[in-house]
């Protein structure tokens, strides 16, 4: 599978995500340091909130295919500027976190991520499991079997 950094604000759910990725439990977690799994990087939001660990993160998309960049539909603004991942030489992709909030303004998050370059959407609830199929399905590459394939494939 591709790699995939995840990168938003504190409590954004990149840790959820994370968590929902990987078949986990879903738990609160406060993300302390950068996390590498197997195909994921989970990273603090600290990061993408000063701009002096905004540079380290930039560092840790080097060690990843993709560049997801996770955006709660709570949010009353965006982190991201307009036109930033034309920066990245990654893929870079949107995601839309917590889109069955009772507070959710999924379009509003969808606008701020497209205007920030993101031209592949994903919108996510990751409590629910909502959206983490087309997630993998994404980062999937040639020869990779997912857990729900694999029925098909024996």
């Amino acid at each position: 599978m591709k790699k995939i950094v995840l990168v938003g604000r504190s409590e954004c759910g990149k840790t959820t995500l994370t968590q929902a990725l990987k078949g986990e439990t879903i738990h609160y977690h406060k993300t302390q340091y950068v996390n590498h799994f197997d195909v994921i990087i989970d990273t603090p939001g600290e990061y993408a909130q000063t701009k002096h660990l905004g540079y380290a993160l930039a560092l840790y998309t080097y060690e990843a295919d993709v560049v997801g960049m996770l955006l709660s539909a709570t949010e009353p603004y965006s982190l991201y500027p307009p036109c930033c991942t034309a920066t990245c030489n990654r893929e870079v992709i949107g995601i839309v976190t917590k889109i069955h909030d009772e507070r959710a303004d999924v379009a509003r998050a969808e606008r701020w991520l497209r205007l920030a370059g993101c031209r592949q959407i994903f919108y996510v609830d990751s409590k629910c499991y909502e959206g983490i199929p087309e997630i993998l399905e994404y980062l999937k590459e040639d020869g990779d079997v997912l857990p729900w394939e694999k029925d098909e494939n024996q």
